[in-house]
C-alpha cells in the first residue's frame, strides 16, 4: 500500500526526496570540504615552512643523555627507547616512512698519534655512530671499516674536514688518552665518506657539518663498546625519523601529536626534562592548525544555517502539499477506524525509505559538491586547480544521517497535524480558505526580526571595541550567532511583509474595482481570499531569493575587501628595497682575526649615492614606477604641539600613478590631494589622527626632522583620514590586558611631503621603488628583467603573491565555496519548489478553470489571469526577496569582518554588491517565471471543458 501510494505521487515524493537529498548532501559535505581545505592549505604552509627555515618538516628528531652515574642502565635505557621508536613511533605517524636513523655519541676523549711523544698533538674528538650509514655515502678515499678490531685497532670513517682538524692521513693510528678508558685503545681512519646524493634526507642537518670533529664508527660496533661492555662511554642517542609529508592529510593530525606525546612520554620515563629533546618540525604548524580547523568548521556551520533553513522550509512546504493532497484520505480513513498512529505509521515507514536512501546517496553527493567547491577561486568563479583530498569518512555518514533524522522529523509535522483532522473538521476547513497562519499567531516574524535587530547591536558594539581598543578577534568572544541573525532576519522580514501583503492587495483592489478587467478581477478575488494558500510559497522565495542575493553579497565583499587590504597595505603593484652605496662602516666580524673583531665607530652621518632610476622603469612590464620615502620615527612640532610621526617622501605625479588607492576613502579623490599640494614644495598632507590628537589644523606650520636632522619649516596643506600603507587605528599595547577600557595609546600619526624637498634640506635617504605593472604583464619577467639587469634588489614584496595566497586562505576558500553553492542551491530550489507549486495548484483547480472556461472565459484571458496571479505571488515574492536580501547584504555583511583582525582591517570594510550577481539572480528569476508560465499556459491549453465537468460531477 505504501509502495502504491508512493508511485501515485510519485512527482511530490521525488520532489521531497530531492530536498532530503540535498540536505544530507550539503551536510554531510562539511566535515569532508573542511578536512580537504585543510589537508591542502597543510601541506602547502608545510612546504612554505621548508622554503623559509629550510628544515624538512616530515623530520622529527629525539634523543636523550645518558645519566652518566648509572653506566649500568646505558643498555636497557636505549633498548626500551629504540624498541618504542622503532615499533610504535614509526608506525603510529601513519605517513610513509622515508628514513630511520638511529644515532650513538660517546663523551669527548682525548687522542694523540700513536708513538708520537708530543704532547702538542693531542686532541678532543668524540665517536658518533648510524645506522644503515653505508647505504647513503659513498667514499671519496680508502674504504668501509671493518665492524671487528683489525689486530687489535678499530677501524672508522672520517670525512675529509675531519683529517684537517686531525692534522692526519687516512691508515693514521690514534691512541685514546683518557681516565674513563681502561686499557690501549686503538683508532685508525680507513676511509674518507661524502653524501651519496645531494638530496639525502638521511642527514639531518643537510651536511656533514656535525660530523667533522669525530670518528664515525660502524653501529653494530659503537653498540657493543658502549652499551654492552661499556670500555667506552657514552654520552647520548638519538632517532631520526624522516616521513613523506606531501602524504599527510587533516586526518594525520590526530595520530601525529599522539605519537609526538608517546614520543614525549617514553622520553621523560627515562631521563628528567633536561636531559630529553624532541624536535618535530611540523608540530608547531599543526598545533596552529587544530586552532584554524576549529575555526573553519564553526565558520561553515554559521555560513549554512541560512541554506539549511531553507532546505527545511522547502521540505516542510512540499511535506505540507502531500499533506494537503491527502487530507481527504487521511479523514476517511480516521472515519473508517484507522488509528493516528497506524496512519502515522505509514508515513514513518515512507519517510524512513527516502531518508535511508538519501543516507546511502547523499554522502556521496556532497563529494561532488566539495570537487566543485575546492575548484573555487572565487563567487562563482571556478578554476582548474589541484582537487580537493576527498576521502569518504564515518563523520560524514554521521552527518548525513543527523540531517536525514532533522529532515524526517520536518516531513512529518504536517501529517502528525493532518491525522487530528477528522473528516467533518476537513470539510469545514476546506470551505474556509481564509485563516491566519500558525506564525502570525505566535508572532514569529516580531521575535525574528526582535533577535536579529538585537544580535546587530550586539555586533556593533563589539566591532566598535575591537578597533577602539586594538583588540584582535580572538580576544573577544566570537558568537556564532553573529553569523546566524541574517538567517533570522531574513525569515523575520519575510512574515513581517507577508503579514501586511493582505491589505495591500485588499487597497489594491478597493482602488480599481470598477475598471480591472474580468481576468485581473478574478485574480485579485482569488488571492486576497486565499492569501493564507500563497504563504508557504511566498516565504519560501523569499527566503531563498534573499538568500541568493545576501550570498552574492557576502562573498563579494570579502574578496573584495581582502583584495583592497592586500593592495592598500603594500601600496603598489611591486614594492622593492633596493640596495644603495654608503660610508657605513662594515658589520663586525665575530669570531675572526682579532684585528676584523674591532667594531669601527659609525660617523655622525652616513653619505648615501642613489642609485639610477630610469632602469626600474625600463623593466618587462613596468608602466608607472615612483619613488617612496618612508621615516618611521621622525619628529614634528606645531605650535606647542611635538611628537613622532611616520614621514613619507614622495613626487605627487609618479605617485599618484603609480599606488593603488579607493577613492571612497577620502572626500575627494587622491589626486585631488595630490594635486594641491603639487604646487608648493613645502606642502605637506598629514593624518587625520595627528589633527585630532596634536590640535593642528590646515595653513599651520609644521617642523620636521629626525635623530641626527635638523628639523625644518613645512606648511600643512590638507588633512586626509588614510593614505597608502597608512593604518590609522591604535595598535594594541603590549601592557594592556583583554579585558581593559582603557584606550591602546596614540594612534598613529603620518605626514606626507614632497621627495625633493625631503632630500634637499633633511637629508638623502634609501627609498623605496614602487612599480605598476601593464595589464596582462607577469612577474616572472619582471624578475628575469631584475636579474639580466643587475640591479640591486634586497626585497621585494609583490602584491599578485599577496593576491594569491590570500585566495589559498582556508577561510577564503570556504567562504566562496560554501557561498557559492548556498546561492546555487537557492535558485535550483526555489525554481523546482515554484513549479511543484504552481503545478499542483492548477491541477487542484481544474474545475474552477473549467467552469470559467464554459461561461466563455477564452484559454488567452486564463493564462493572463495565471500570469497576473503569478506576478501577484511569486512575482512579488522574488522582489521582495531582493530587497530583504539586499537589507540583509548591508546590515550584516560587515558581521564577517570580525572573523578577520579588525584592528588591520584598512581600508574599512564596505559592502559590496556586484552588479553581476544581481543580473545573475534577475535572469535566473526571469527564466524560472518564464518556464513556469510556459508550462503551466501548456497545461491550460490542454484542459477540456467536458472533462473539467465530469470531474466535477465525480
Amino acid at each position: 500500500m505504501i509502495i502504491r501510494k508512493m508511485l501515485q505521487n510519485k512527482w511530490l515524493v521525488f520532489s521531497l526526496f530531492v530536498g532530503i537529498i540535498m540536505s544530507v548532501a550539503l551536510v554531510s559535505s562539511m566535515p569532508i570540504y573542511s578536512e580537504g581545505i585543510l589537508s591542502r592549505m597543510l601541506k602547502k604552509d608545510l612546504e612554505r615552512s621548508q622554503t623559509v627555515t629550510n628544515q624538512y618538516p616530515g623530520s622529527v628528531y629525539s634523543s636523550f643523555t645518558f645519566p652518566s652515574n648509572r653506566p649500568d642502565r646505558h643498555l636497557s635505557m636505549f633498548d626500551q627507547v629504540d624498541r618504542v621508536m622503532k615499533n610504535d613511533a614509526a608506525s603510529g605517524f601513519q605517513l610513509p616512512l622515508q628514513e630511520q636513523v638511529t644515532d650513538l655519541v660517546s663523551a669527548s676523549l682525548r687522542f694523540k698519534v700513536e708513538n708520537d711523544p708530543e704532547p702538542k698533538n693531542k686532541f678532543s674528538a668524540t665517536f658518533k655512530s648510524y645506522s644503515n650509514l653505508e647505504q647513503h655515502i659513498k667514499l671519496k678515499d680508502g674504504r668501509l671499516p671493518s665492524k671487528q678490531p683489525v689486530e687489535g685497532v678499530y677501524e672508522v670513517l672520517v670525512t675529509e674536514r675531519a683529517l684537517v682538524e686531525f692534522d692526519a692521513v687516512l691508515d693514521t693510528v690514534f691512541v685514546i688518552e683518557d681516565d674513563r678508558i681502561a686499557g690501549t685503545m686503538k683508532i685508525k681512519p680507513v676511509g674518507v665518506l661524502e653524501k651519496a646524493s645531494d638530496d639525502e634526507l638521511f642527514f639531518r642537518f643537510g651536511n656533514l657539518g656535525d660530523m667533522n670533529t669525530s670518528f664515525i664508527m660502524p653501529f653494530e660496533t659503537a653498540y657493543q663498546l658502549m652499551l654492552q661492555d661499556r670500555l667506552i662511554p657514552a654520552t647520548s642517542a638519538g632517532w631520526y625519523t624522516v616521513m613523506d609529508y606531501s602524504k599527510m592529510e587533516y586526518r594525520h593530525i590526530e595520530t601525529y601529536l599522539s605519537t609526538y606525546n608517546l614520543i614525549r612520554t617514553t622520553l621523560l620515563g627515562q631521563v628528567t626534562l633536561y636531559q630529553m629533546k624532541l624536535d618535530a618540525v611540523a608540530y608547531d604548524t599543526i598545533e596552529l592548525y587544530l586552532v584554524r580547523a576549529e575555526n573553519l568548521n564553526l565558520l561553515m556551520w554559521a555560513l549554512n544555517v541560512p541554506v539549511m533553513i531553507m532546505l527545511a522550509f522547502y521540505m516542510f512546504m512540499v511535506a505540507n502539499l502531500i499533506a494537503g493532497r491527502q487530507k481527504n484520505e487521511i479523514a476517511v480513513l480516521r472515519s473508517r477506524g484507522a488509528a493516528r498512529w497506524q496512519i502515522i505509521a505509514s508515513y514513518l515507514v515512507e519517510g524512513l525509505l527516502l531518508c535511508g536512501a538519501s543516507v546511502l546517496l547523499g554522502p556521496f553527493i556532497g563529494a561532488m559538491l566539495t570537487k566543485v567547491l575546492g575548484a573555487s577561486n572565487g563567487f562563482m568563479v571556478f578554476i582548474s586547480r589541484v582537487g580537493l583530498p576527498i576521502r569518504m569518512t564515518e563523520t560524514a555518514f554521521l552527518y548525513g544521517a543527523l540531517a536525514a533524522l532533522g529532515c524526517l522529523i520536518i516531513t512529518m509535522i504536517p501529517i502528525i497535524m493532518a491525522t487530528r483532522v477528522s473528516i467533518v473538521d476537513h470539510k469545514q476547513q476546506m470551505a474556509r480558505l481564509v485563516k491566519t497562519p500558525l506564525w502570525h499567531k505566535m508572532f514569529l516574524d516580531v521575535i525574528a526580526l526582535a533577535l536579529a535587530i538585537y544580535g546587530l547591536y550586539t555586533f556593533k558594539r563589539r566591532l566598535e571595541d575591537l578597533q577602539a581598543l586594538g583588540l584582535n578577534s580572538t580576544d573577544l568572544n566570537i558568537d556564532p550567532l553573529q553569523f546566524i541573525v541574517p538567517a533570522l532576519f531574513i525569515m523575520g522580514s519575510g512574515l513581517l511583509l507577508l503579514r501586511l501583503y493582505p491589505w495591500t492587495l485588499r487597497l489594491l483592489y478597493w482602488v480599481g474595482k470598477k475598471w480591472w478587467p474580468p481576468s485581473l478581477y478574478a485574480t485579485l478575488i482569488q488571492v486576497g481570499r486565499s492569501s493564507s494558500q500563497y504563504q508557504f510559497l511566498m516565504v519560501f522565495l523569499i527566503m531563498t531569493i534573499a538568500t541568493g542575493v545576501f550570498s552574492a553579497s557576502a562573498a563579494r565583499t570579502i574578496n573584495m575587501n581582502t583584495e583592497d587590504r592586500i593592495r592598500y597595505g603594500n601600496g603598489a603593484d611591486i614594492v622593492m628595497d633596493v640596495t644603495w652605496i654608503n660610508d657605513a662602516p662594515p658589520p663586525p666580524v665575530f669570531g675572526g682575526p682579532p684585528e676584523q673583531s674591532v667594531v669601527q665607530p659609525a660617523p655622525e652621518k652616513i653619505n648615501y649615492l642613489e642609485p639610477p632610476f630610469e632602469p626600474f622603469l625600463e623593466l618587462p612590464g613596468v608602466e608607472y614606477g615612483a619613488k617612496v620615502f618612508t621615516k618611521e620615527d621622525a619628529f614634528f612640532s606645531a605650535g606647542d604641539s611635538n611628537g613622532t610621526v611616520t614621514l613619507m617622501g614622495i613626487d605627487t605625479d609618479q605617485f599618484g600613478m603609480t599606488t593603488w588607492f579607493r577613492d571612497s576613502l577620502l572626500d575627494y579623490s587622491l589626486n585631488d590631494y595630490l594635486n594641491l599640494m603639487a604646487g608648493e614644495t613645502d606642502a605637506v598632507l598629514i593624518s587625520r589622527t595627528l589633527a585630532e590628537q596634536k590640535g593642528v589644523e590646515v595653513g599651520d606650520a609644521i617642523q620636521l626632522g629626525w635623530e641626527g636632522v635638523s628639523s625644518q619649516p613645512f606648511r600643512v596643506f590638507g588633512i586626509i583620514d588614510y593614505f597608502p600603507t597608512f593604518n590609522p587605528l591604535p595598535p594594541r599595547s603590549l601592557l594592556q590586558s583583554a579585558d581593559s577600557t582603557e584606550p591602546a595609546g596614540n594612534a598613529p600619526m603620518l605626514v606626507v611631503g614632497h621627495l625633493s624637498r625631503i632630500q634637499l634640506q633633511l637629508a638623502m635617504e634609501p627609498y623605496q621603488v614602487w612599480l605598476k605593472l601593464k595589464p596582462g604583464a607577469t612577474t616572472a619577467e619582471l624578475y628575469a628583467g631584475i636579474e639580466e639587469s643587475e640591479l640591486s634588489v634586497t626585497n621585494i614584496v609583490n602584491t599578485k603573491e599577496d593576491l594569491t595566497l590570500a585566495k589559498n586562505d582556508p577561510f577564503l576558500l570556504a567562504l566562496n565555496g560554501l557561498l557559492t553553492l548556498g546561492f546555487v542551491i537557492s535558485l535550483l530550489v526555489s525554481f523546482i519548489g515554484f513549479l511543484l507549486y504552481w503545478v499542483l495548484s492548477l491541477k487542484g483547480r481544474t474545475l474552477q478553470n473549467g467552469i470559467l472556461r464554459a461561461i466563455g472565459l477564452s484559454v488567452r484571458h486564463l493564462i493572463a489571469m495565471l500570469a497576473a496571479e503569478q506576478i501577484l505571488t511569486s512575482g512579488v515574492s522574488v522582489l521582495l526577496g531582493i530587497i530583504v536580501g539586499n537589507v540583509a547584504s548591508m546590515l550584516y555583511v560587515p558581521n564577517f569582518q570580525i572573523v578577520f583582525n579588525p584592528s588591520s582591517l584598512v581600508p574599512p570594510f564596505i559592502v559590496q554588491i556586484e552588479e553581476g550577481d544581481l543580473i545573475r539572480i534577475y535572469w535566473m528569476v526571469g527564466m524560472m517565471l518564464t518556464i513556469g508560465i510556459g508550462i503551466l499556459g501548456f497545461m491550460l491549453s490542454k484542459l477540456r471543458i467536458h472533462q473539467a465537468l465530469k470531474l466535477g460531477e465525480d
